[in-house]
């Protein structure tokens, strides 16, 4: 078996912009979190007009997940990148002016660009990520997404830091936009243009494709040979079945991750009797878990492959959910949060790894797409539904929908398991396809 292919320095540069710029996001991510409450006070709004503000966010974060896949097959995922960049510092910029002038409206219009900014630039950096993978032949997304988490540590721990000098909400957020802008640019620079666009235009260019080679719709396990142009290009490539499967997998897993970061410090607070400083804290934990899982995880994906990595994780999180829902002790429910952190850390980005691999690469990053529009939707849309079940059947006991769905998910993580392209006979593809082992260099062009 051949080595993985060589780093040359293009690439190199390529993924280390995924990462600084998905640290920056992070970072940005955390700060307005952990700033919430002065604003609030800066405001002078109640929580429950507070509520109505910060549904800007989720307005524009939907807005921007949902049409990020066609803006990326029409112009490539670096523009949509510099698009989503571009929005984010304006939506901080436009915070941090609201928050100084006292204006409600304008931290709810800066919320919703710079939900729309995350959305844009998450799904295009998942397209670009997943193409540094097919060309490295080794687990990128993972670490990729552990960057974000790392940055979501740091900015909270920021965050706190200047709350406890009461450094203005306004200068601070201000000083973020303005980082995030350097690793903005830099990161635009680096990424190669036309990864999702080219793509498109290959279909397009190849139109008389030989019957029998899934020009139509996705077929096989392979999974690739939709049409990914227009609206009807996106639905096609839910026609198959390995991919339904995933999405389905995605949808626990972010719903999982969702939930703690929507409710995890209010169900140790009212779930568990502890204060609001352990509350934060717990939650903290849990994004250390999440960070280490993420920047441990590439190792365990190439020994034991991506299903029976997810099925462990999911089996992993069930254990640490269940325990922070029956269990009586707060100081035990407060360290199984390490096991949801570390089960969910790996959920989102494996399986969007898997929806890209097999496919043709024409058709992969239509599939990358589609799950990551899935995986947000369940992770933006999903978790505040809970707080309706909440009011009838308590915080604790609502998250049993988070169980239940774990618990699914790990049911159906064959479907991660590698698809065996149809060019590869027995002890090369094939092999790896029965053990559900992720592609190795093996697979992929050397680059030198």
């Amino acid at each position: 078996m051949k080595n993985p292919p060589l780093m040359d320095a293009a690439t190199r540069r390529w993924r280390a912009a995924l990462f600084l710029f998905m640290l920056a996001t992070g970072v940005s991510m955390a700060s307005w979190v952990a700033r919430t409450p002065a604003v609030r006070d800066a405001l002078e709004v109640s929580t429950g007009s507070m509520g109505l503000v910060l549904f800007g966010l989720s307005i524009g974060s939907m807005a921007g997940v949902l049409v990020s896949g066609g803006l990326v097959r029409r112009h490539g995922g670096r523009s949509v990148i510099a698009l989503g960049a571009g929005l984010l510092v304006a939506g901080l910029a436009v915070i941090a002016g609201g928050a100084a002038l006292e204006v409600s409206a304008g931290v709810f219009g800066g919320l919703a660009l710079f939900g729309a900014g995350m959305g844009l630039a998450e799904v295009a950096f998942n397209i670009e990520g997943a193409a540094v993978e097919r060309t490295l032949g080794r687990p990128v997304l993972p670490v990729l997404h552990g960057c974000f988490s790392l940055g979501t540590v740091v900015g909270a721990l920021a965050g706190m830091a200047l709350t406890a000098v009461r450094f203005p909400v306004g200068w601070h957020l201000a000083a973020v936009a303005v980082a995030v802008t350097a690793a903005g640019v830099w990161t635009v620079r680096a990424v190669p243009a036309g990864t999702g666009r080219a793509e498109a235009e290959s279909d397009a260019q190849n139109p008389g494709s030989a019957p029998g080679s899934g020009s139509e719709t996705g077929t096989g396990q392979g999974g690739g040979g939709e049409r990914t142009g227009g609206v009807r290009g996106q639905l096609a490539v839910w026609r198959d079945r390995r991919l339904v499967l995933i999405g389905l997998i995605v949808l626990a897993m972010a719903f999982a991750e969702g939930s703690a970061n929507d409710w995890l410090p209010l169900l140790m607070v009212d779930g568990h009797g502890t204060s609001a400083t352990a509350g934060s804290l717990t939650f903290m934990l849990f994004a250390v878990a999440m960070t280490t899982g993420r920047f441990a995880g590439g190792p365990l994906l190439v020994r034991y492959g991506p299903a029976a990595v997810v099925r462990a994780s999911a089996l992993v999180a069930a254990v640490g959910v269940a325990l922070v829902i029956f269990s009586s002790s707060a100081l035990l429910a407060g360290a199984a949060v390490v096991l949801w952190g570390l089960g969910a850390s790996l959920g989102f980005p494996v399986t969007i790894s898997a929806a890209g691999e097999g496919a043709r690469p024409e058709d992969a990053s239509a599939r990358v797409a589609a799950v990551s529009t899935a995986g947000y939707a369940a992770f933006l849309v999903g978790p505040p539904s809970l707080g309706f079940l909440a009011d009838h059947v308590g915080l604790r006991n609502a998250m049993v929908v988070v169980l239940v769905l774990l618990g699914g998910a790990a049911l159906i993580t064959r479907a991660l398991r590698s698809p065996v392209p149809e060019r590869e006979g027995p002890g090369t593809g094939a092999a790896a396809s029965r053990e559900g082992r992720p592609r190795t260099g093996s697979d992929q062009p050397d680059l030198v």
